[in-house]
């Protein structure tokens, strides 16, 4: 059975997207059967991988509804191994619409990762820069929480609200949900200030923080103007390397 794990920070910008895209990537290059679930209406890992945005594509927006089945809207990208399920605009209505609805919080859960779970080997979860009902339906469907931290000015701000709604998550409705780790992003050996930030975070979570951290690095930004994970941007950049090592971090821990 697939292990399931959510990208979160309720902060934008943060670097979400980058992170699901690119150790997905990698965890598919090393044999692995990975899934990645865009559960931003935005679209950005779409984007990432290349798939364009298009009004009338069918995605997660109509497995939570129930008017499609999971298995239908899976699609494939160009690393072996590696498929998604796209947003679409539709996804921003969503919110409202589960609401209303008979056990909205598990409705990511039930219509879509539990359908799927025996066919991955990791499920990564990209989820929206919000603490809204769909990034709890990502908590409540997930193993685990990956947090990515940016090392800059209010990089901590929030992230109370963030660990207190994982622990109401945990102990009100998915009693297995843990920290899979903390990833620190955007790091410039430059400044203090990632230093300081750096810090901080590892006197906070301790062992939780990742070794591996992600410097702030052109090519990684560049990378999803191109619909390419940075492994096939520019497989020798510094962004490259660094996702690579935190990717063997994640299997190392499982």
């Amino acid at each position: 059975m697939g292990k399931t794990i959510i990208v979160a920070n309720q902060k934008g910008g943060v670097g979400k997207t980058t992170t699901v895209v690119n150790v997905a990537t990698y965890i598919a290059s090393e044999g692995y059967k990975t899934l990645v679930i865009d559960l931003d209406s935005q679209g950005n890992s779409c984007s990432g991988f290349g798939i364009e945005r298009e009004e009338n594509r069918e995605g997660l927006y109509e497995a939570l509804m129930g008017i499609k089945k999971v298995e239908e809207i899976i699609n494939p990208t160009e690393i072996k191994n590696l498929h998604i399920i796209p947003s679409n605009i539709h996804l921003s209505g969503a919110q409202v619409e589960l609401v209303e609805m008979k056990r909205r919080e598990y409705k990511l859960k039930e219509e879509v990762v539990d359908r799927v779970k025996n066919e991955y080997d990791y499920i990564f979860i990209d989820s929206p820069p919000s603490l809204g009902l769909l990034t709890i339906n990502g908590l409540v469907a997930s193993d685990s929480v990956i947090i990515p931290i940016q090392c800059e000015y209010y990089a901590l701000e929030g992230l109370s609200q963030l660990l207190k709604t994982i622990n109401i998550v945990k102990h009100r409705l998915n009693p297995a949900l843990k920290i899979e780790g903390v990833v620190l992003t955007m790091y410039d050996t430059r400044t203090n200030l990632s230093k300081q930030v750096m810090e901080e975070v590892i006197a906070y979570f301790k062992k939780k923080v990742y070794k591996t951290i992600i410097p702030r690095n052109v090519k990684l930004a560049e990378a999803p103007s191109f619909g390419k994970p940075i492994k096939l941007y520019d497989p020798n950049s510094l962004g490259a390397i660094s996702y690579y090592k935190l990717s063997q971090e994640i299997l190392k821990n499982g």
